[in-house]
């Protein structure tokens, strides 16, 4: 089978951990008869030092054109709040999830087995295992309403920033988490805040609607500072996780570091039509680039999601994810998960190491 995918190379470490996904992504090409063409695209801190902004003409089009996105990393503080928001990495993130119509972020937090003890949790509780996903709207609430800044007479400078949610949104996003749950172990834990929000309270009302069509899944509704203590209390018990825009950046990124690194996390962001878009969900680390000692397991397994749901071979996905369980069973450690005394390899290096195991039954 023949597949495009747009590369966006991105800031920071962005280029180095794209390069070792990519040589993956050829290996398992080769194995398994694929064939692979790439486009690059600029987005980004180095789309504004290239052309002045960050999102360029013409972006969302290219993307389009393609199978898949993969992204590396974007942002640094070379291009921080100072800089007008068509320079800023981050408003270039927020158009291409909205032009794409990428309305579902997959965040899965898994515990790999040669790092169980990396968690920052007790022994006892990272021993029962830990195997969730995270489904984050990603194109509503407050990240994408309504925001002022205006005087008051008596209170200075005053700010609001508008959350709404529809129907349709709260409807497309927890039917992508039942379906979803339906592939795992069909538990759906939807994350609100309806003692207090109104949208919340609108939310679960559309939620236990949809729960009535999936009979075969459990669900349940979970206050969101209670799912902030049950992550580091009971992770076990959490299957597919979904909630809105601003709980789920919150929430995922709390899931991820349950796991022991953020540098072993991919993502997908995905909508109903358009390709969807794969990153880790690490930033660019802009202190290290150009070092050789950035992680790129995040991204490479970020890949193997894009083999799973957007090329839809789940064997190739499973090469890559055991290829990346073997390299770290046999003692390869990027700086940011090598333990006190262990020796750390660079980026290329673990790629290598797991592009060595790509071939291994």
């Amino acid at each position: 089978m023949n597949f495009q995918i747009a590369l966006i190379r991105g800031d920071g470490i962005g280029p180095e951990i794209v390069e070792q996904a990519v040589s993956v992504i050829n290996r398992v090409g080769e194995k398994f008869g694929h064939s692979f063409a790439y486009v690059d695209v600029l987005l980004g801190g180095c789309a504004t030092d290239a052309v002045g902004k960050s999102y360029p003409d013409g972006t969302a089009e290219l993307c389009k054109s393609c199978d898949a996105v993969l992204l590396g990393a974007v942002g640094g503080p070379k291009w921080g709040s100072e800089k007008p928001a068509e320079q800023r990495p981050e408003t270039a993130l927020l158009a291409i999830r909205r032009d794409l119509g990428l309305y579902a972020n997959l965040r899965p937090a898994a515990l790999r087995p040669a790092l169980a003890d990396a968690s920052p949790l007790k022994a006892e509780i990272a021993a029962r295992g830990i195997d969730l996903l995270m489904v984050r709207e990603l194109t509503g609430g407050i990240y994408f309403g309504k925001r002022e800044r205006y005087d008051t007479e008596d209170r200075g400078v005053e700010c609001a920033d508008r959350m709404a949610y529809s129907e349709r949104e709260i409807a497309r996003i927890g039917r992508r988490a039942f379906e979803m749950a339906r592939l795992r172990r069909k538990k759906v834990s939807s994350v609100d805040k309806a003692n207090v929000l109104e949208t919340s309270r609108l939310w679960r009302e559309v939620m236990h609607r949809l729960a009535q069509e999936y009979p075969d899944v459990a669900y349940e509704d979970v206050l969101v500072d209670n799912c902030a203590m049950q992550l580091v209390r009971d992770p076990g018990q959490f299957d597919v996780v979904v909630t809105e825009n601003m709980f789920g950046d919150i929430l995922s990124d709390e899931a991820s570091m349950i796991t022991g690194s953020i540098g072993l996390l991919p993502s997908a962001s995905m909508g109903d039509g358009a390709p969807a878009l794969y990153e880790p969900i690490h930033g660019s680390a802009p202190d290290i680039a150009g070092q050789d000692k950035a992680n790129p397991i995040a991204t490479i397994l970020s890949a193997a999601m894009m083999f799973r749901y957007s090329f839809h071979l789940a064997v190739e996905a499973e090469a890559i994810e055991r290829a990346v369980d073997q390299a770290l069973a046999d003692g390869f450690r990027t700086p940011d998960i090598a333990r006190p005394g262990e020796r750390a390899v660079g980026t290329r290096q673990m790629g290598q190491a797991i592009l060595d195991r790509i071939d291994q039954p």
